[in-house]
């Protein structure tokens, strides 16, 4: 082997190495950043944007509010739907992870187990396809996030970010379009129609409901009494 072959492999290591620390360096800088400013855009806005499926529309809606500007039954409703031990977990539930690999190995259907801090840092940095790649860089931001930002900022970027129907980013805008009131106004009711259709805003509709969102409302809005105010009083 000739003397630039072997150093062929230790250059690639350097860069790497290298590599690894600039990003760890510039994704802390950011995440930092972003516990005080709130993000004019984020990727998952842009992929929709740069590669809009189909009923995505011409011009999207997007307003910021700050967490007190959304309804304390708002914020309840994503905890009760998406991740009912957000406010106890540091980024990652491992019950939930082994409760639905050992479901989906029983192969009726894939269940998730992101939980919001996971999908914040989805929302906000990451590509929508999957990958071994994209889920270490999702772990990354999630750490980050949960490390330098309170469980108040995450859910308030959270809310403000999700996609709630096509092009109708936030829950200001999203209370807007469909119940013609501020967010700070939703009841009980409105935040579980809402919160029922995260999982997938372009097959379930807020207006009007489908059975199985009308259903899965019902099953939110009872776990909402169940978690209490309690739980908003841990973040």
């Amino acid at each position: 082997m000739s003397a630039k072959s072997r150093r062929w492999p230790r250059r690639l290591l350097r860069f790497l190495f290298r590599f690894t620390l600039v990003f760890m360096l510039v994704s802390s800088v950011l995440v930092l950043a972003l516990r005080f400013v709130d993000p004019p855009f984020w990727a998952w806005k842009i992929n929709r944007t740069l590669l809009p499926p189909p009923g995505y529309p011409k011009q999207s809606q997007q307003t910021w509010v700050n967490l007190a500007g959304i309804s304390t039954g708002m914020q309840l409703a994503v905890i009760a739907a998406e991740d009912q031990n957000f406010p106890n977990h540091y980024g990652f539930d491992f019950n939930a992870i082994a409760r639905a690999f050992d479901h989906n190995e029983r192969g009726r259907s894939v269940r998730g187990a992101s939980t919001l801090t996971q999908q914040t840092a989805k929302n906000l940095f990451l590509w929508s396809s999957r990958s071994f790649i994209r889920k270490g860089i999702e772990a990354w931001f999630t750490l980050l996030i949960e490390l330098m930002w309170s469980k108040q900022r995450i859910l308030e970027v959270y809310l403000n970010v999700a996609e709630f129907g096509p092009g109708i980013y936030g829950v200001e805008a999203a209370a807007r379009q469909y119940f013609r009131k501020p967010a700070r106004a939703l009841t009980w009711a409105e935040s579980a129609r809402l919160a029922a259709v995260l999982p997938n805003p372009y097959q379930y509709r807020v207006q009007p409901p489908s059975h199985y969102v009308a259903q899965r409302s019902q099953w939110i809005y009872r776990q909402m009494g169940q978690l209490g105010q309690v739980t908003l009083n841990k973040l």
